[in-house]
C-alpha cells in the first residue's frame, strides 16, 4: 500500500491510511497485550528483555550469546548489508536484472518511452506506473515461459511530468509548488493505472519480454468491466452512464493481488477514496458508507476533468470501486469482472488456496489502521480438469471476518444478510447492501481492529496463514508486557486453521514476530536472537511462500530518517529453533518501496517490484542533487540496472542456475 500525500509520496506517517473505524471493537494491540501478559518468555527472542524500559547489561550479554550460538536456519545465503544508496543490492551469488520499467513498450506498434513527450495513447501501449503485485502464470506448464501479470497501483505526477513541480521562495523559505494537472496529464495518469499482462521467456539464462506477445495486454482506469455477483444491478451501483449497475469503466489503485488455481489474474482495488472529490447532496444515503471509507479524499485531480469522479455529480460512482477484479489472461479481448461476493473495502490482495474438500479459500486484508482481516470461501469446488467450470466460482461463496480472542483462539464470522445484526433493523436490505458496506457489517459483528492488514498468505506446506500488519502509530493502547502503542514497525500474525482445513471457522493464532530494531528495548521487537543487525526489518507489506514453505517478506516504510535503511526483501524462518530469524536478501534504492515478491514453481526465479525509486530521496543527504523535481537532466539520467530510476520489475536468479532459496 502507498497512501498519497499532496505530492503522493510514501513517507512513513502518511503511509498508514486515515483510519475511519468508529467502533469500540477490541484492537489487535489490546488482544496481543492481554495474551502476552499471560505468557512467559517468547522462545529464542529478545522480546522479554525489551519488555522493560531498562535492560540489564547481563540480559543483553546473554542475548548476544544466544544469537551467536543459534543454528538451524533454512536459509544459507550471505546477507546483504542494510543501508541507503541509489542502487539495488542482491545477495552474493545472485543476479538481479531489470525486466520491465515504466514506459517500456509491450507491442510492436508501441512507441519507445520518452518522458518529455508522453501521451495517453502511448501509455496505454506501454508498461504502466508504480508496479505493485507481480504474478506468473506458466504457459504449457513451463517455469521458463509464461505470463507476467503486474498491478499498477497509483501515479506520482511530480515524478512523471517534467516541470510540473518547481522550487519557489515564500516567506524567506524554499518550498515545492506543483501546478494543477492538465486534462492530457490526467489522461496519462488514467492510462498508467490498472495492470499489465506480458508474455516473458527465459533464453540463455536471462528473462526477456516477448514484445507483441499474442496475450500481451494493458488494463487501465478506462477499460470496460463487468460487475458480477450479489451486488450486481443494485440501485446503489447505478449511474447515469450505467443505469443497469452492471458495467463500469476501469479499475484503480490495484495494490497486491493474486493468481487463482485456475490461472486467472486477480487485481485488488485498495485506496479508492483518493480518486473522488466534491460533496454529496445533503442527506444522501451513501454519506455514512463513504465516511467509513474516507470518500471523498480528493488527492487526485480527475474530478476536474471527469464528472464521474465528483460525488456531487455522480454520487453512486464510488460504490463501483473497492472490489476484487478477475481477469481471464487467456483471452486478451475478455471483459474483466468485478467480483462483488468478496466484499468492498480497501483490498490489499487476494491470495488463495484449495481446501481439502475442493473449495477455494481467498485471504484478504483491508489495509487501513483499525480495519480487518477477511477470508472468502467459495460455494463451488475447484475442478483441476476443467478450467471453464471454475470461471465463475468467485460469484458464489461466503465472506468471513476475523475475530481474535486473548488466549490464541479466533473465529471467522460470516457476513451473511439476515444473520445476527446484518438485518433491515441495521439498514441492510439484501446481501448486496452487506457487501457494499462490508466494513460496517464487520463492525457490527465485532471483528478485531488490526494494525493495517496487508498481504495475507496461506502456506500449503505447513497449513499456516501469515498476516502482514504494517504499522499503526495512532494506536494508544499500551501494556507493560506489550509496549506496542505507537506501533511504528508492525508485526506478523500466524494463523493455524483447525485440522489444516482452510475453510475452518474456528482457528488458532500466534505472533510470529514483532518488527523493529531488537537492540532498542522500547521497540519491543521479537526477532530470533540469531537475527543480525542487517536482518531486522519494519513495516512488513507483501509476502510470499516458497515451495519449501519458507516465508519471504517485503517492506514499505523503511527510510533514511526512520530506520537508516531502505526497504527490501527478507527471508524469514517459520519453523524450528530458527523460527523468527530473518535475513536481508535484496534491497531497493532510496525512496523506493519493495513489492511482490513472487517465485516460479521450481523456486529458480524470483520476481520483485520496485515502486517509486527516488521518491523522498532528498531526505538522504548523499542523494547528490538538491531536488529531483527541478530539471529533466538530473531527474532522468541514463537508465541502467545499477540505477533503476523508473518503477520496475526486477528478476532475480542464482548465478549458474539453481534454487533461489538456498
Amino acid at each position: 500500500m502507498s497512501t498519497p500525500s499532496p505530492f503522493r509520496t510514501t513517507l512513513l506517517e502518511e503511509n498508514e491510511g486515515p483510519g475511519h473505524n468508529p467502533t469500540d471493537n477490541p484492537s489487535m494491540g489490546e488482544i496481543v497485550a492481554a495474551r502476552f501478559s499471560r505468557r512467559s518468555l517468547l522462545k529464542g527472542s529478545l522480546a522479554v528483555t525489551a519488555i522493560a524500559a531498562t535492560v540489564s547489561p547481563m540480559a543483553l550479554m546473554l542475548a548476544d550469546e544466544a544469537r551467536a550460538g543459534a543454528t538451524g536456519s533454512a536459509f544459507s545465503f550471505d546477507e546483504v548489508e542494510a543501508g541507503v544508496d541509489d542502487k539495488h543490492h542482491v545477495a552474493a551469488g545472485y543476479d538481479a536484472d531489470v525486466l520491465l520499467r515504466w514506459g517500456d513498450p509491450l507491442f510492436a506498434d508501441a512507441p519507445d518511452f520518452d518522458p518529455a513527450a508522453q501521451s495517453a495513447a502511448a501509455q496505454a501501449r506501454q508498461f504502466g506506473y508504480n508496479n505493485d503485485y507481480v504474478g506468473f502464470i506458466p504457459l504449457e506448464g513451463s517455469n521458463e515461459h509464461g505470463l507476467l501479470v503486474v498491478n499498477h497501483e497509483y501515479t506520482n505526477p511530480h515524478l512523471m511530468f517534467p516541470g510540473i513541480v518547481s522550487v519557489v521562495e515564500k516567506d524567506g523559505k524554499k518550498k515545492l509548488e506543483q501546478k494543477p494537472l492538465t486534462k492530457e496529464q490526467v489522461d496519462i495518469e488514467i492510462a498508467a493505472h490498472g495492470g499489465t499482462i506480458a508474455e516473458i521467456r527465459q533464453a540463455d539464462g536471462k528473462w526477456q519480454v516477448v514484445r507483441d506477445g499474442k496475450l500481451n495486454r494493458r488494463i487501465t482506469a478506462d477499460t470496460p468491466m463487468e460487475i458480477t455477483g450479489p451486488a450486481a444491478g443494485s440501485d446503489r451501483l447505478k449511474t447515469a452512464a450505467d443505469p443497469t449497475g452492471t458495467k463500469v469503466l476501469g479499475t484503480v489503485n490495484n495494490c497486491a493481488g493474486g493468481v487463482t488455481p485456475w490461472g486467472t489474474y486477480i487485481m485488488a482495488e485498495e485506496n479508492i477514496h483518493g480518486y473522488f472529490s466534491g460533496e454529496l447532496p445533503a442527506g444522501h444515503r451513501e454519506a455514512q458508507n463513504y465516511e467509513r471509507l474516507g470518500i471523498p479524499e480528493g488527492s487526485y485531480e480527475w474530478a476536474a476533468h471527469y464528472d464521474r469522479y465528483d460525488v456531487g455529480k455522480e454520487p453512486n460512482e464510488p460504490n463501483r470501486f473497492g472490489w476484487i477484479v478477475e481477469v481471464d489472461v487467456n483471452d486478451p479481448t475478455s471483459t474483466p469482472k468485478k467480483r462483488t461476493a468478496l466484499g468492498r473495502f480497501k483490498h490489499e490482495g487476494a491470495e488463495s488456496i484449495v481446501a481439502k474438500d475442493g473449495r477455494v479459500v481467498f485471504y484478504l486484508g483491508d489495509d487501513e489502521r483499525f480495519d480487518y482481516v477477511y477470508k472468502f470461501v467459495t460455494t463451488g469446488r475447484f475442478n483441476p480438469d476443467d478450467r471453464a467450470a471454475n470461471m465463475n466460482l468467485l460469484d458464489d461463496g461466503t465472506l468471513h471476518v476475523a475475530k481474535f480472542a486473548e488466549y490464541g483462539a479466533m473465529e471467522w464470522l460470516p457476513l451473511v444478510f439476515g444473520q445476527g445484526p446484518l438485518t433491515a433493523a441495521n439498514g441492510f436490505e439484501s446481501q448486496a447492501d452487506v457487501l457494499i458496506e462490508t466494513r460496517r457489517a464487520a463492525d457490527l459483528l465485532g471483528a478485531t481492529k488490526m494494525d493495517r492488514p496487508e498481504d495475507v498468505q496461506p502456506n500449503p506446506v505447513n497449513g499456516k496463514v501469515y498476516v502482514m500488519l504494517t504499522n499503526n502509530t495512532k494506536r494508544e493502547e499500551a501494556d507493560a508486557a506489550n509496549p506496542r502503542a505507537k506501533n511504528a514497525f508492525g508485526h506478523i500474525i500466524e494463523i493455524t486453521e483447525a485440522d489444516g482445513d482452510f475453510t475452518a471457522t474456528k482457528s488458532r493464532w500466534d505472533v510470529l514476530l514483532k518488527c523493529g530494531d531488537p537492540s532498542v528495548a522500547e521497540v519491543g521487537a521479537s526477532f530470533s536472537t540469531a537475527t543480525t543487525a542487517n536482518g531486522w526489518f519494519g513495516m512488513p507489506d507483501n509476502c510470499a511462500v516458497d515451495s519449501a514453505g519458507r516465508l519471504w517478506v517485503s517492506t514499505d516504510g523503511n527510510s533514511p530518517k526512520a530506520t537508516g535503511r531502505t526497504d527490501g526483501l527478507w527471508a524469514v524462518d517459520t519453523e524450528g529453533d530458527a523460527r523468527a530469524t530473518s535475513r536481508l536478501f535484496f534491497r531497493v534504492p532510496v525512496g523506493a518501496e519493495m513489492c511482490g515478491p513472487l517465485l516460479t514453481a521450481d523456486d529458480e526465479t524470483m520476481f520483485v517490484a520496485v515502486q517509486h525509486p527516488g521518491d523522498g530521496g532528498e531526505d538522504w543527504k548523499e542523494f547528490g542533487r538538491p531536488s529531483y523535481y527541478e530539471d529533466l537532466s538530473t531527474r532522468w539520467p541514463d537508465f541502467s540496472p545499477d540505477l533503476p530510476t523508473r518503477p520496475s520489475v526486477v528478476v532475480i536468479t542464482k548465478q549458474g542456475g539453481g534454487k533461489i532459496a538456498s
